[in-house]
C-alpha cells in the first residue's frame, strides 16, 4: 500500500482524529489509528468505544489496504519533515516508510483485523445548526456539567428541541446553565451528549457563519458531521433533571451590574481563596452598591465594592466564588442582571436585553454564610 499526499492536510487529519484515541485503550487495537486506503481516498479513524472520529482525505494512489498505526509517533514524524509532500509506503508485513525530501522515517504498523467497527447510526432526522452558534452554545453551558458519577446522566448536556428552538442545559447540583437559540427544525427531540464528546466537537467547529454542523441522533448514539469529520458518540441514558422547574419565574431583588467589573472584583477575591481556605465570597447589595467581602480561615481578607443598579430589598448572600465567576466569564454582554429571592435561594443571571431574555439563564446556589 503506497500513497502520496499533502503533508499539512495529513497532519491536520491525524491530529483531529487522534482526539478519539485513549491512552488507556480497552484493547491493543484501539491504541492506534486505523488507516484505510481506497485508491485516491484515505480514511482515518480513531475510536475508544465511547467516541469515534473519522475523516477522509484525498491522496494520490492506485492501491488499497488498511492497517493500524501509532498516531502520536506518526504525527510527530510528519511534523518534523521539511517538504510539503509526503510519501507513505506500507509493506505486506506492516513496515511503514515515511519519506519527504531527503528524510526517511521507519516505524511498524499492525494488522487491523481486530479493529472494531464504529456503531451504525441510521437517523431519520438530521438537525442543522450554524457552527459558530453551536460552538458558542456549548462553551457557554458545558462548564456546569457534573464531574462526579453520583448521577451519571448529569455528566452530559441535555439537547432539547421544541417549537423551533434548540436548548442546551447542564447542571451539577450547584449551578445550572441553560442556553437557547432558534433553529430550522420541525418536531421535537431530546437527548443527552457526554461532555467529553462535546469537548471534541467544539475543537472541530469553525467560526465561519456560513458553516453548518449536522447532528444525527438515534436512540443510543449520535453523529456530528463537521467540515468533513464525523464524530460518533454514545448518548447517556436515563431521565435528565427537570431543570425548568428549578428556575424561579419572579424575583424580589434585582441588580444590574457591569459584567467585567464584577469579574475583576471576584478574581481579586480568588487570590486569597484556595483548597486550604475555601471560604465563600460575601455579597451585600444596598444603595446601588455591591460590596464584596471574604475572610479565610487562615486570616486573609479582602473588601471590595462596585456600583450597581439595585431594586428591591437589601440582601446579603454568599457563594463559592468560582461558581459565580464561571457563568460571568462566558457571557458576551457588557451588563448582566442578577435576580434573587433571599439569601438561601439561588441567584438567577439573565440578559439585560428583554429581547435576549431567553437566550441564556444561569442559576448559582448560595452557601450559608458564617456569622462574623
Amino acid at each position: 500500500m503506497k500513497f502520496t499526499c499533502e503533508k499539512k492536510m495529513l497532519i491536520d487529519a491525524v491530529s483531529n482524529v487522534s482526539k478519539a484515541i485513549s491512552e488507556k485503550a480497552p484493547f491493543p487495537a484501539l491504541s492506534g489509528m486505523k488507516l484505510r486506503l481506497d485508491r485516491e481516498n484515505l480514511e482515518l479513524t480513531g475510536y475508544n468505544m465511547e467516541i469515534g472520529i473519522r475523516t477522509t482525505i484525498s491522496v494520490e494512489s492506485s492501491d488499497s489496504g488498511q492497517c493500524i498505526i501509532d498516531a502520536a509517533l506518526f504525527s510527530n514524524m510528519l511534523r518534523k519533515l521539511d517538504e510539503s509532500i509526503v510519501l507513505i509506503e506500507i509493506s505486506s508485513n506492516y513496515q511503514v516508510t515515511i519519506s519527504s525530501g531527503v528524510t526517511t522515517f521507519n516505524l511498524v504498523a499492525q494488522n487491523s483485523d481486530e479493529y472494531p467497527e464504529l456503531p451504525t447510526v441510521n437517523s431519520d432526522d438530521s438537525i442543522c445548526v450554524s457552527q459558530p452558534i453551536l460552538k458558542n452554545m456549548i462553551e457557554q453551558s458545558v462548564f456546569a456539567v457534573a464531574v462526579t458519577d453520583m448521577k451519571p446522566i448529569l455528566k452530559g448536556e441535555l439537547f432539547e428541541i421544541q417549537g423551533g428552538k434548540l436548548t442546551l442545559a447542564a447542571i451539577d447540583g450547584y449551578r445550572l446553565a441553560v442556553r437557547s437559540e432558534p433553529i430550522k427544525f420541525e418536531g421535537e427531540k431530546k437527548f443527552v451528549v457526554p461532555a467529553v464528546t462535546l469537548s471534541k466537537v467544539t475543537d472541530l467547529l469553525s467560526d465561519n457563519e456560513e458553516d453548518t454542523a449536522e447532528l444525527c441522533p438515534t436512540l443510543k448514539h449520535i453523529i456530528f458531521k463537521i467540515n468533513g469529520y464525523m464524530v460518533y458518540s454514545r448518548l447517556l441514558e436515563g431521565e435528565f433533571h427537570p431543570y425548568r422547574s428549578a428556575i424561579p419565574a419572579e424575583s424580589k431583588t434585582e441588580v444590574t451590574v457591569d459584567r467585567k467589573q464584577l469579574i475583576a472584583a471576584l478574581e481579586r477575591t480568588m487570590l486569597i481563596i484556595n483548597d486550604r481556605a475555601p471560604s465563600p465570597v460575601r455579597c451585600y447589595f444596598e444603595n446601588n452598591t455591591l460590596k464584596i467581602n471574604c475572610k479565610t480561615t487562615v486570616g486573609n481578607k479582602i473588601s471590595d465594592e462596585i456600583s450597581a443598579v439595585i431594586t428591591g430589598p437589601v440582601i446579603e448572600i454568599g457563594f463559592k466564588c468560582k461558581y459565580l465567576l464561571d457563568p460571568l466569564k462566558v457571557i458576551d454582554d457588557e451588563r448582566v442582571k442578577l435576580q434573587m429571592n433571599g439569601s438561601l435561594l439561588p441567584m438567577k443571571i439573565v440578559s439585560c436585553d428583554d429581547n435576549e431574555s431567553e437566550k441564556y439563564t444561569y442559576l448559582v446556589l448560595p452557601v450559608r454564610l458564617p456569622k462574623d
